[in-house]
């Protein structure tokens, strides 16, 4: 059973907010061994089901910096044992503020590739979303694109369509550059790449792929997922999106790395009331049946091999990813942040 609290009524703010949150979240279950308290900024409904499959999950609904800011305060007395958030970068950031104990799992770490869990097993990617081309058909020949390097190049000039600096899954694919190049290539290439933009960078993810489609842009970058809804979605505007942008997986050319991932992933609490109960959660997200619930959910890929992903996903091919630790996203988000405003990204 999920009992779910949501954001609206557990940031009301003040007293109140400590009062409820006491009044509904246990800090002992010694009863019920698989009671667990979740503190999660996923929000998808499809996430319930898994919750139910696993026992008592008390579930508190939030984004992810509301939730760290929030245990910070609850401090020792924090009725949470899990945190699930979206990208490396944020579980990085409640790492750096001490918020996550390491747990020594043979099941974890058998079925979740080293390179989608953090080193020292303080959090566990989950599923995996690539952050990908997309290009309009009509005035980009596919053949023409490579690898996120070579959107730096002339011919793109005025041609690509990105959201703002601000936003985590930009941050992270630049600290991947920096990871994988160093900060001075990372540089001239973010130069290059800035001075190619279409327009300035606003809206979201499917802004971009929208724009890509109008022709504000030739070619857009955006999380895979939200191109597999629009051609799941019954709306004519939307199938008429998908009709005009193509999907491209850069970086997967011989000799090549593969394309950028970040992940959605969790991790125990450094003061979990029930953290026996917590790696049991963690250990149930990743069996095979619950990685393609959890994955199909929102258009995402396991983390688990061999398991079955969603078929409009898998009709765009086999994912190549890059092996980079994602740990890495997190180490240098701070990094990329400087470079991306100091070339002028907005």
């Amino acid at each position: 059973m999920t009992t779910k609290i949501s954001r609206r009524s557990f940031f009301v703010g003040g007293t109140a907010l400590t009062a409820l949150v006491v009044a509904n979240l246990p800090r002992r279950a010694s009863a019920q061994s698989r009671a667990i308290n979740l503190y999660s900024s996923r929000h998808y409904d499809t996430d319930d089901v898994l919750y139910d499959a696993f026992g008592e999950v008390n579930l508190i609904e939030a984004g992810a910096d509301e939730l760290i800011e929030r245990i910070q305060s609850e401090g020792a007395n924090s009725p949470a044992d899990v945190l699930l958030t979206v990208d490396a970068g944020r579980l990085w950031r409640a790492e750096q503020a001490g918020l996550f104990q390491p747990v020594r799992s043979a099941t974890l770490q058998q079925r979740i590739p080293a390179y989608l869990r953090h080193p020292d097993g303080l959090w566990y990617g989950l599923t995996q979303r690539a952050r990908v081309l997309y290009y309009n058909r009509d005035r980009v020949n596919p053949a023409d694109l490579s690898t996120y390097e070579a959107l730096a190049d002339p011919q793109w000039r005025n041609k690509i369509l990105i959201r703002t600096s601000s936003n985590v899954y930009n941050l992270s694919l630049v600290a991947s550059r920096i990871a994988i190049h160093g900060e001075s290539e990372a540089r001239r290439w973010l130069e290059g790449f800035v001075s190619n933009f279409a327009r300035e960078p606003e809206s979201n993810d499917t802004g971009q792929i929208r724009a890509c489609a109008a022709g504000v842009g030739d070619v857009a970058i955006a999380n895979s997922y939200y191109y597999i809804r629009l051609q799941k979605s019954d709306d004519p505007a939307d199938q008429e999106v998908v009709e005009k942008v193509g999907l491209f997986f850069p970086n997967t050319g011989p000799g090549e790395r593969g394309t950028h991932v970040n992940i959605s992933g969790g991790g125990v609490l450094q003061n979990a009331p029930n953290p026996e109960a917590a790696i049991a959660f963690l250990e149930h997200l990743a069996n095979g049946q619950s990685q393609r619930y959890f994955a199909e959910g929102n258009n995402e890929y396991p983390v688990v091999a061999g398991v079955d992903i969603d078929p409009v996903l898998a009709s765009h091919g086999q994912l190549q990813a890059d092996p980079l630790n994602v740990a890495d996203l997190g180490r240098y988000q701070a990094d990329a942040a400087r470079l991306m405003d100091e070339v002028g990204w907005r």
